[in-house]
């Protein structure tokens, strides 16, 4: 490998990037090489690589380019702490992936020795898996799972069976065109957020992510019997609900 310094066609092979990308990185002042030579062209050196890290390393923390730039100007930010936190979100990542293969190896003991699971079983839990591993944090997720112990089982299916005939008595409201406002809406809201909250434990940023995951998986909301109006028409009664400010 030639080192330092690179043109910008070779730094793009040494990294992936796009000759596209790292012109725009320039535009925006986000990288932009030390040098350039007397015909104009851009000339990399090992401090420009060393900068193209961190932003890679910060993107995949999910900084916005904004973001990214705002955070290399502070006269505090190190390298050293930028490579320490890519790492303890790599660690992370790899902690996730752990979880995820113990429970399909779980899942595939329980295919060897119950006969009554079928594929479908299988492909449905493991969409499941993904899809609260998409919208949780993996400390979420731990959160959930300890909530879920405290509850029992028993008390998880009271819950699980006692959704249904909720949700069918607001679209039964929904659909007399009964004001969101009204005593009865308001009391199925009530019992609305109750569930919830019993299921997050009331931590604002589940319960933030419960909606995201419903409102972006269609077919989840089909399961549970829910739909887009349904939501919207239950947000307006828990809104109906909050004193005015």
């Amino acid at each position: 490998m030639q080192a330092p310094p690179w043109k910008v066609g070779e730094l793009a092979r040494q990294t992936g990037l796009s000759v596209r990308t790292l012109h725009y990185y320039d535009e925006i002042s986000l990288l932009s090489p030390s040098h350039y030579t007397e015909g104009g062209h851009r000339l990399y050196c090992t401090g420009d690589i060393a900068r193209l890290q961190q932003i890679k390393s910060l993107r995949q923390l999910g900084f916005s380019l904004d973001e990214i730039r705002t955070s290399l100007e502070r006269s505090d930010c190190s390298p050293l702490e930028v490579l320490q936190r890519h790492i303890a979100h790599v660690k992370e990542q790899i902690e996730l992936q752990q979880r995820l293969c113990t429970r399909l190896e779980a899942i595939a003991q329980r295919l060897r020795t119950t006969e009554s699971v079928g594929v479908e079983d299988f492909i449905n839990t493991i969409e499941a898996m993904n899809m609260l591993e998409k919208y949780y944090t993996p400390e979420q997720l731990e959160e959930l799972q300890q909530r879920r112990q405290q509850l029992g089982e028993e008390r998880i299916r009271a819950v699980e069976a006692e959704w249904p005939t909720l949700i069918a008595r607001v679209r039964a409201e929904m659909d007399r065109g009964t004001d969101p406002a009204d005593p009865t809406m308001q009391q199925l809201a009530r019992r609305w957020q109750e569930l919830i909250e019993e299921f997050t434990g009331g931590n604002p940023a589940i319960n933030k992510a419960l909606r995201t995951m419903y409102w972006q998986e269609p077919e989840l909301r089909t399961q549970g019997g829910l739909d887009p109006k349904i939501f919207e028409y239950v947000s307006r009664a828990i809104a109906a609900a909050k004193p005015k400010e």
